[in-house]
């Protein structure tokens, strides 16, 4: 066993971990007959790079831990715009050209599918955003225990890291964070201490529409606006000066120990407790819980090819399986004779309904239930739709709803996915239904992460089934 608290290695790293951080494994001579392998989670590095580390408490399995240096450097490596890169959690690909990550998160699309036994060969490669910046339009920082607001350290949630600047949000969220960070020094307010549940202060969400420019601010508390009414007056008299375009400015009274942006009462300060927003020229409202696509931007490219794939004729139907707020209903309402979503939120479904009445859609059917019993519904009541849609959640749509999407036989299915895992998992339930994996795009909705999303066109070859 070694005394050292410290030790230096040189590791090559071979692969990247799920999160993104580079993996290498050094043998460490223990003083023993038998060298012992110590694993090494090196965030911000490349496979191929060779990086200096310094190991604390070396004598473990794995250890986690920031390069000292790149010894031997990747060629698509680049120095990362963001200052606060190195501490900051949220991003972990910005000494990556954008080049390498689209051809990567390719890659991880083809062998995901190979693994399941897929030609990755219909696999083309991921779209990506003409500038990777600025592209988000919803944000959740953090207050720290002073008050300023950031996003939590990379490796360490406790922790939140003080930002001025944040390169992949829009810049009037970002000036509203920082306006609403000095506010809070000002008046003193304590920021949240999970550790001990103690301070006032949670959260900011910010959300802002790319097309309307409407503008909403969040703040998620464990006290009430009249308990700390000086500083709630000053505050909406700073931001309804400085942003002419905020509609909603609400306090959220937040006690619970779960770390989650909720609101157990929600008091409007200024304006509506939503927004306007549009995609794909079809208006939406949003609140502060709406699921809605965080880059608007790519989100219609992934509409444009789920259309495109569907080849939808104004004489049939389709199911929008988890429709959510009726992302991809509305496009495609425009276009089938009649369209059923599902979804299993019941808030989502009314939020759907509504947004197909503001649009004056008057062909839809939104049904508020779980993926399989929905789905029965709408054969009993409809028969069988020519083509059923589907977007789950990360996890997927699990075997259960894929195998009774297998029975219901419609011609085309198009699955929108947002883990390239799960839906290779998901798609392998279809084979024995007859379905033939036809078309797959990636597209890239979340540039210097590890995320990637994809819109995938299976067909029915048979009816032996």
């Amino acid at each position: 066993m070694s005394n050292q608290e410290f030790e230096t290695h040189n590791v090559k790293i071979d692969k990247l971990d799920k999160k993104g951080s580079g993996m290498g494994h050094v043998w460490r001579d223990t003083g023993g007959s038998n060298p012992k392998k110590l694993k090494l989670n090196v965030p911000q590095t490349l496979i191929g790079e060779e990086a200096k580390v310094t190991v604390p408490n070396p004598d473990r399995k794995l250890a986690r831990v920031l390069p000292d240096e790149i010894i031997t450097q990747h060629p698509e490596r680049v120095a990362p715009p963001c200052p606060h890169f190195e501490k900051c959690g949220g991003c972990v690909w910005q000494h990556w050209t954008y080049e390498g990550q689209l051809a990567y998160k390719t890659g991880e699309v083809k062998s995901f599918l190979e693994a399941e036994g897929f030609d990755s060969g219909v696999v083309a490669d991921a779209l990506g955003m003409e500038t990777p910046w600025e592209y988000r339009n919803k944000m959740e920082f953090t207050f720290g225990r002073d008050g300023a607001l950031g996003l939590h350290e990379l490796g360490n949630f406790r922790n939140v890291i003080d930002l001025d600047t944040c390169l992949i949000a829009g810049d009037e969220m970002v000036e509203a964070m920082l306006e609403v960070s000095e506010w809070a020094r000002e008046h003193e307010l304590s920021g949240y201490d999970k550790d001990r549940h103690e301070g006032l202060l949670r959260n900011l969400m910010t959300r802002q529409s790319q097309k309307t420019g409407e503008l909403m601010l969040a703040i998620f508390s464990t006290g009430t606006p009249e308990e700390n009414q000086a500083a709630v007056d000053d505050l909406v008299s700073r931001l309804t000066s400085k942003f002419g375009n905020l509609k909603s400015l609400m306090w959220m009274e937040n006690r619970d120990w779960a770390d989650m942006a909720q609101s157990e009462k929600t008091h409007v300060l200024h304006g509506r407790d939503y927004i306007n927003d549009e995609m794909y020229g079809y208006k939406y409202r949003i609140w502060f819980d709406t699921f809605f696509q965080t880059n608007p931007l790519q989100a219609e490219k992934l509409v444009d090819l789920a259309i495109e794939m569907a080849e939808v004729t104004e004489e049939e139907s389709m199911i929008d399986l988890f429709c959510g707020v009726g992302t991809f209903s509305l496009p495609f309402a425009a276009r089938v004779k009649a369209l059923a979503g599902i979804e299993i939120v019941e808030t989502s479904i009314e939020s759907a309904k509504r947004n197909a009445e503001d649009n004056g859609l008057d062909n839809t059917y939104f049904l508020a239930k779980d993926a399989r019993r929905g789905m029965d519904e709408i054969l009993e009541t409809w028969g069988r739709p020519d083509l059923l849609m589907l977007d789950p959640p990360r996890s997927g749509a699990g075997g259960k709803v894929m195998r009774r999407i297998g029975r219901l036989g419609t011609d085309r299915v198009v699955y929108v996915s947002c883990n390239p895992e799960s839906f290779a998992d998901d798609i392998t339930w279809l084979r024995e239904y007859g379905y033939e994996l036809e078309r797959v795009q990636p597209v890239d909705l979340f540039p210097h992460t590890v995320h990637v999303e994809l819109v995938a066109l299976l067909r029915k070859m048979d009816s032996t089934l």
